[in-house]
C-alpha cells in the first residue's frame, strides 16, 4: 500500500508473540526498519476484564484518532479497527470463524469427542481499506489494491 515506507512500528503485547515473530520474518525479506513497541498486559480480575472488553471499542477509536492526528498510516489484523477509523486491515474473517465454531459445538453436543475433531485454521481472510482515512492522511491508494479489497469504506 505504501511502497516508499522504510520504517514500521509494531505495537505488540505478550499474547501476540507468534504474530510478532511472523512480522519480523516478513520484514526480513522487505528490508524495512522494524520498531517493536512492547505493551504490557497486566493480569486482571473478572471485573476488570469486562470493563476492558466494554472499553475496547473506545480504545480502537482512540488508536485511530491518535494515528490520524500524528499522520501515521495504520494496519491491523482486525477489521473493527478500520471501522473505527484505522487505514486498513488484513486478517481472518472472525464472523466466518464463529459460524464454523458453531459446527464444532454441534458435533460435540451430539457426542463427538473434542480430541477427535481436527484443528482448523482460518480459511477466509479479508482486506478492508478505509478510503476516508487514506484521504485524510493524503494517501492515494492504487486502483489495483482497491479492486482487491473485500470492502472499501468511503
Amino acid at each position: 500500500m505504501l511502497p516508499t515506507v522504510a520504517r514500521v512500528a509494531v505495537l505488540s503485547d505478550p499474547l501476540a508473540a507468534e504474530q510478532l515473530a511472523a512480522a519480523k520474518a516478513a520484514n526480513g525479506s522487505m528490508g524495512l526498519k522494524l520498531q517493536v513497541i512492547e505493551l504490557q498486559n497486566p493480569s486482571y480480575d473478572f471485573g476488570s476484564a469486562f470493563r476492558v472488553a466494554l472499553r475496547s471499542k473506545a480504545e480502537r477509536s482512540k488508536i485511530a484518532q491518535l494515528a490520524l492526528k500524528n499522520r501515521l498510516p495504520t494496519s491491523f489484523a482486525h477489521r473493527e479497527h478500520v471501522d473505527a477509523g484505522g487505514l486498513m486491515s488484513y486478517g481472518p474473517n472472525f464472523d466466518d470463524m464463529w459460524r464454523h465454531a458453531a459446527v464444532y459445538v454441534d458435533k460435540i453436543l451430539k457426542g463427538a469427542k473434542p480430541a477427535d475433531l481436527p484443528v482448523e485454521q482460518a480459511t477466509k481472510f479479508e482486506l478492508i481499506i478505509n478510503l476516508k482515512t487514506a484521504k485524510a492522511l493524503g494517501l492515494r491508494i492504487s486502483q489495483t489494491l482497491l479492486l482487491r479489497a473485500d470492502q472499501v469504506i468511503e
